[in-house]
């Protein structure tokens, strides 16, 4: 695998059709994925002192998390209004390679920020909830 830009990592909201449309989230300046797996350990008597864990079980859940500068874009917009609303809608975690994460998130945590010399600034956190596919 060849070396990446930071800056084609991009996040993208669904239109909210069927198939979604995506919008790049404008402004941003970081864009971070976790993948997780809550592992289910199977270890006994037999397992000779090691640690045995059962492979596909568990919960698995994709986190994300982005900041940037404040735009006033169509997406920001929307981000706001489902975090506001508790809506899980369709977003797009896109890669310089041209691979795709694509699921239903969360808006589990929007904040903004602004010194009174600088811009208005904006995280977010985003939660899974159903399957990611790699695309």
């Amino acid at each position: 695998m060849s070396v990446e830009k930071g800056s084609a990592f991009l996040l993208k909201v669904g239109d909210g059709g069927a198939p979604p449309v995506y919008s790049t989230v404008a402004g941003l300046r970081t864009t971070q994925l976790s993948i997780n797996g809550d592992p289910i350990v199977v270890t006994n008597k037999g397992s000779g002192g090691w640690r045995d864990l059962l492979p596909g079980a568990g919960v698995r859940s994709v986190s994300a998390s982005a900041a940037g500068v404040f735009t006033g874009s169509a997406a920001e917009t929307q981000i706001k209004n489902n975090a506001l609303s508790g809506a899980i809608d369709d977003y797009e975690l896109s890669f310089e390679s041209g691979e795709r994460l694509q699921g239903k998130f969360l808006v589990t945590r929007l904040d903004y920020a602004g010194d009174f010399n600088g811009e208005r600034s904006y995280t977010l956190s985003l939660e899974s909830s159903g399957p990611v596919s790699a695309l």
